[in-house]
């Protein structure tokens, strides 16, 4: 009796619940309102052709891996408790007029913000209004939601720092977990096996990856959060383990963002650096949110008058690491090979690709795409308009990142580049932060000369700025 009272408090017989960047069982938002409102649960994955087909020019085999791992991982998960993991390949909109024909009465997912996810989410709802079929969905991959944090003049923030400021008076909730749920296990038509997708969509394996996907792993790594004390002296040092590594876990949410800032609080602090990372986030999702022309256009129209060199055989370089720029080179060579670069040394490639080489940033923004784990659109956008200078709250562009400095600063015994340009490990550090004096051309080392010259490119790129105002 009383579990037939339990279900008859319910306003659904059975529902769907579609995961997309939030591959976790524990602290989701909307599958929690799905397992309140509903009987049984139908849980599903989707993989949408227009994302994962060989026609997206942004799909990457190593974040499709990483995906992969972590829906594996959620598979096994939901299956412990009785239930099952439904995957489709086919449009959202077939997958909504298929559920509709299995009795699904309601559509629950977690909402996403860039211009394709807002499409994609009008066109479920659209389709779910003719069948009948109730849509909701929900805040969840934030700790704010786009239009809650505005200034004064009730718009949006362009500036990072007012905003965390503001952003920050709001009360973070605490994790929530669902209770006797009730997950559909039955045999249901159409589906696809995680195997043959893999098989199909990622064929290879890269053993090198940075981390493993999956909640897992994930909540291990979050239990190490309290060693990083020193997070904020540290982080800007790549040969040191001085970031949480969790940016990939955190863009595909198999750890909340609530669950992050709870456990970095608790242990480490609210004022504590890490923080303030999940904040970047979220203003970078805002002002994508907020301004879409970001993708595709520079935030401030003014700047796309930009006369980009675009040197192609140069690009080709920069993408392999061979432009003879040592921190560069280790830098491009780690995400290459592991789908992951350390954020300073993002920063400094970036710059590197912007101005000295004077590449347009939406060719170092797509190859980001392609190559890293933690790719998320928002994130990649706003950071290649902050190196570039075409951003909101970006880097002046008189300001040119010196790659010599930043390596001499940041690895000054070239632990980080020995260990990603090999040919370099017999020099000493002298030299490699020195490769550009010529006394060193006639080594017989088989790594390439600094393919430009720093001051000089340097000027160049503030001219190019400078004749755009004129």
């Amino acid at each position: 009796m009383r579990k037939v009272g339990y279900k008859m408090t319910k306003k659904y017989k059975s529902s769907a619940f579609i995961f997309r960047r939030d591959l976790r069982l524990g602290d989701n938002t909307g599958l929690n309102e799905a397992v309140k409102e509903s009987q049984q649960v139908m849980l599903c994955f989707i993989f949408n052709p227009r994302q994962v087909g060989g026609n997206n020019p942004f799909r990457g085999q190593n974040i499709l891996q990483f995906m992969l791992e972590s829906l594996e991982d959620l598979q096994k998960q939901i299956e412990k408790q009785n239930g099952r993991l439904y995957f489709f390949h086919d449009t959202v909109e077939n997958i909504v007029d298929h559920l509709a024909k299995n009795d699904c009465e309601a559509v629950f997912c977690n909402r996403d913000y860039t211009p394709f996810s807002q499409k994609r989410d009008a066109a479920i709802e659209k389709r779910c209004k003719k069948n009948k079929v109730a849509f909701h969905s929900f805040a969840d991959a934030l700790l704010t939601e786009p239009g809650q944090v505005l200034n004064l003049s009730n718009e949006p923030y362009k500036v990072y720092t007012p905003f965390m400021k503001k952003a920050r008076l709001i009360t973070v909730e605490r994790p929530q977990y669902y209770k006797n749920p009730c997950f559909s296990n039955d045999d249901l038509s159409n589906t696809v096996s995680l195997d043959a997708m893999r098989k199909e969509i990622c064929p290879k394996s890269n053993k090198n990856l940075y981390v493993p996907g999956g909640r897992t792993y994930a909540l291990k790594q979050l239990k190490k959060v309290k060693q990083f004390t020193n997070y904020k002296e540290q982080r800007d040092y790549p040969s040191i383990k001085g970031t949480t590594g969790l940016s990939a876990h955190n863009k595909f949410g198999t750890i909340s963002a609530r669950e992050f800032f709870h456990t970095v609080a608790k242990d480490l602090g609210e004022t504590h650096t890490i923080i303030s990372e999940l904040y970047w986030r979220d203003f970078f999702t805002h002002v994508a949110y907020h301004f879409p022309h970001v993708f595709g256009k520079c935030f401030h129209e003014k700047y796309q008058g930009l006369k980009w060199e675009n040197n192609k055989k140069q690009f080709d370089l920069w993408c392999e690491g061979r432009t003879g720029f040592p921190i560069v080179d280790a830098g491009m060579r780690e995400l290459n090979t592991t789908g992951y670069m350390h954020n300073r040394v993002r920063m400094i490639v970036a710059s590197f690709l912007t101005k000295h080489l004077r590449v347009d940033w939406r060719w170092g923004e797509k190859y980001f795409a392609q190559q890293l784990i933690d790719y998320d659109p928002c994130v990649n956008n706003g950071n290649w308009q902050w190196a570039a200078s075409t951003g909101c709250d970006a880097q002046p562009y008189f300001r040119v990142f010196n790659p010599w400095l930043q390596q001499k600063k940041f690895d000054v015994k070239v632990e980080y580049i020995k260990k990603w340009v090999p040919e370099l490990e017999l020099l000493d550090a002298k030299v490699i932060h020195n490769w550009f004096n010529e006394k060193y051309a006639d080594l017989e080392v088989d790594y390439p000369r600094p393919m430009v010259d720093h001051a000089t490119e340097s000027k160049k790129a503030k001219a190019m700025f400078a004749d755009l105002k004129q």
